[in-house]
């Protein structure tokens, strides 16, 4: 009888729609040397309907299709394929993340230690343009490529990877923690474990490239990172947060200039991003003022779509 192999990483894939809004991430991964150790999570609203193609993914070590008929929640779809998953270790793609050569087998070897997630160095897949720069650099600074390996106070949100026991010890909240990944990265912090990046591991990320999209995005992203930050606080705390919003961006734009100008930085970039930069820390700054004043809103949904 042949015994079933048991995959070192499980990769969770959502599609709002099809399988071909995926196709191109999918395809990444079947490029890495270790794709026979993957096991696939496609999270879809419809297998039947979704058109998938079984052929590409026969090269994997499985696949587990995982139907959320509601695609109005990223969160709660990544949720669902933590559960579906089998590997020990589960990573979070993205359609428009697309990892490169050496990614899977970095983050493997890396999860052999007893890390509760790693994360992977990020690169621009459309560098031509200056909002992309500026909206790759407002999300990931800190783990743009060049970037040494080593402990990590934070990792790259919605393309890191975790321990799935531990995702799993979050039972019913895991999809409240997964809405925003800084607040289950310092939660798992709190609790005494440590965040690795590997640069080993590097991934392609596309970004918003068209202005009024980009601005949609910047305001949603905060409003519901803070939405999700100041979830379980009292409504002085939360008021006394949204008061302090407007210094919000003049923080990060300071911690994120000094990053940019780290050797082997994207610096020649510098006069011409920074206004851009600056405009969507303050977009995004107001979402956070939105978010610790008046909830969530519809900003996850707007942010599925």
């Amino acid at each position: 009888m042949a015994v079933q192999q048991v995959p070192a990483m499980s990769v969770i894939v959502i599609t709002p729609d099809s399988y071909s809004t995926v196709r191109n991430t999918v395809r990444q991964l079947r490029a890495q040397s270790v794709s026979h150790q993957l096991e696939i999570v496609l999270v879809v609203p419809s297998a039947q309907g979704s058109n998938i193609d079984r052929a590409e993914l026969d090269s994997f070590c499985g696949i587990q299709i995982v139907e959320i008929a509601d695609m109005t929640s990223t969160a709660r779809a990544r949720a669902a394929g933590v559960q579906r998953a089998t590997a020990p270790v589960v990573a979070f793609v993205e359609d428009h993340s697309f990892p490169a050569k050496g990614w899977a087998e970095a983050l493997i070897q890396a999860h052999r230690q007893p890390w509760a997630a790693v994360g992977p160095m990020m690169a621009n897949a459309n560098p031509h343009s200056l909002v992309s720069w500026a909206n790759l650099i407002i999300e990931y600074a800190e783990w743009m490529e060049p970037v040494p390996a080593g402990v990590a106070e934070h990792l790259p949100g919605h393309n890191g990877t975790y321990k799935r026991a531990l995702l799993l010890e979050y039972g019913d909240r895991l999809e409240a923690m997964l809405e925003a990944e800084s607040i289950l990265q310092w939660d798992l912090r709190a609790k005494g474990h440590q965040l690795y990046l590997e640069p080993a591991a590097k991934t392609y990320h596309q970004n918003f490239s068209a202005p009024f999209s980009w601005v949609a995005l910047r305001l949603d992203g905060g409003r519901l990172f803070a939405a999700s930050r100041a979830r379980t606080w009292s409504p002085l705390r939360r008021l006394l947060y949204a008061f302090t919003a407007p210094l919000i961006p003049l923080v990060r734009f300071r911690r994120i200039v000094g990053e940019l100008r780290r050797p082997g930085r994207a610096r020649h970039l510098m006069p011409r991003v920074l206004p851009l930069l600056f405009a969507g820390l303050v977009v995004d700054g107001t979402g956070e003022m939105i978010g610790y004043a008046f909830g969530v809103g519809n900003a996850m949904r707007k942010l599925s779509d």
